[in-house]
């Protein structure tokens, strides 16, 4: 076999393959093997038809197709593997010439990994958030644990903001009840936000027994988008009590004795929060840096494909879980669908740069990716996605997605390399160390890098 190899652009290239007769021999065996499996003659047990009886009830071409068929992947990827290419998705294949007994000939067109320079990148400066810690935010956080410990009672008097309502209710449109328009027994807690528009204004001053109307548009079922009249009965109304904020508290809410010990905990699980947060935003903010100083080109193949990927992720398993479809979710975006392809575009352009450009990367900086890093990722990727560890590799394993978890892992890596070499600084204008080698800087470049790509895995 002999092959040339011609660059059409920066991304992609035709191979022209000419593979002598005498190379198919192993395929077109394969051929007559396999139409003999097929096949019945008369007089001729199946399995043990003669060649020369194939080629003349079903035609010498029959058997060419598919020797042709069996032997193109193999001739390809050693044309590929000769040139060192890195080749993106599936090639377009023509059969230029098949002359029987003499030759095969044929052109594949590929894209490819396009051929980067990596500039000095430790010049890169960005600005990202203090780390700070203020009472205030602990009073919240304290707060907050507290509201998970309260306890409801039933009480006999007018129901007020923060209060637990029950209710039934029915939704008219033109003076019809709707079929889907009745609920009972609705537990709602006033000021929340999260059930009708108008219902807060309604239920409030009423006791149990109190009965209240008003109009809302409903935002689901039959009637969606549609203004209804609502009748509301209030069937009860209770209280949230909550804790008292003493040593008693943090001994049920915690694994402290003392309230004060429980406000020291929060400080620090707050700070270790705060620096997660400002070690991501730096490596946000550096990788769209590291972009910027990178010349890539796009393979227009490779980019129409995960435009569509995205689009059809989002329509069909982001939307769908929420009974949306992509007309209703670009009117709440408030966006247009020729906004929205370009935003997509967009995205899918940066996923495809940041992979790229990590994986060289990654190849300059000898950058490995040990197997405890490995079983890391994998499992708060399982907790990510709602799976146990063993059913999250388990998928892993049989999907042969085990090369793309650990690229994933490499190009936070080499992410987290180019912030260590980058200066970073947060709004007081210190300098932020971050640590190539820390465990949670490794983490936090990986989500980033991930939040980035999004679909894309070339």
């Amino acid at each position: 076999m002999k092959s040339a190899v011609e660059t059409l652009n920066p991304t992609r290239v035709r191979l022209t393959v000419e593979v002598p007769f005498e190379e198919l021999k192993a395929s077109l065996d394969a051929a007559y093997k396999k139409i003999n499996q097929q096949v019945t003659v008369k007089g001729f047990r199946q399995g043990k038809i003669p060649a020369r009886v194939i080629d003349q009830r079903f035609g010498r071409g029959a058997v060419l197709e598919e020797a042709v068929n069996d032997a193109l992947p193999k001739f390809y990827t050693e044309a590929i593997n000769e040139a060192e290419l890195n080749p993106l998705g599936q090639p377009e294949v023509d059969i230029t010439e098949l002359k029987d007994g003499e030759l095969l000939a044929f052109t594949a067109e590929v894209d490819i990994r396009p051929t980067l320079e990596i500039p000095d990148y430790s010049g890169i400066e960005v600005t990202v958030d203090s780390v700070e810690v203020t009472d205030e935010d602990i009073e919240k956080s304290i707060e907050q644990l507290r509201d998970r410990f309260a306890t409801t009672a039933p009480v006999e008097r007018a129901a007020a903001e923060g209060d637990i309502v029950t209710v039934d209710l029915e939704a008219k449109v033109d003076g019809e009840v709707l079929e889907d328009g009745v609920a009972k027994g609705v537990d709602y807690t006033i000021g929340s936000g999260q059930l009708l528009d108008g219902i807060d204004e309604a239920v409030t001053g009423l006791e149990a027994g109190g009965t209240a109307t008003f109009t809302s548009e409903l935002k689901g079922g039959s009637a969606e988008g549609k203004e209804a009249e609502v009748k509301v009965d209030v069937t009860a109304v209770k209280s949230r009590e909550l804790p008292e904020l003493d040593d008693d508290f943090a001994q049920l809410a915690s694994e402290f004795d003392t309230l004060e010990e429980l406000r020291a905990d929060s400080r620090k699980r707050l700070e270790r929060m705060k620096k997660f947060d400002q070690a991501t935003q730096a490596q946000e903010k550096v990788l769209d840096e590291l972009i910027k100083l990178v010349e890539v080109p796009m393979p227009e193949k490779l980019l129409e494909d995960e435009v569509n990927t995205r689009k059809h992720n989002l329509e069909h398993h982001q939307l769908g879980q929420m009974g949306l479809d992509l007309a209703k979710y670009l009117e709440i975006q408030g966006k247009s669908a020729e906004e929205f392809d370009a935003e997509l575009k967009e995205q899918a352009e940066k996923g495809i740069k940041t992979q790229f450009i990590l994986d060289e990367i990654v190849n300059k900086e000898k950058v490995s990716v040990g197997q405890d890093e490995l079983t890391e990722h994998l499992m708060r990727r399982a907790q990510s996605s709602g799976m146990s560890p063993d059913q999250f590799a388990q998928a892993v394993v049989e999907g042969g997605q085990v090369p793309m978890l650990v690229g994933e892992v490499a190009r936070g890596k080499a992410l987290a390399t180019v912030v260590e070499a980058a200066t970073v600084k947060d709004a007081a204008g210190e300098v932020v160390t971050l640590d190539d080698e820390d465990e949670e800087t490794v983490e936090a470049a990986t989500e980033a890098v991930e939040a980035a790509e999004g679909t894309t895995e070339a």
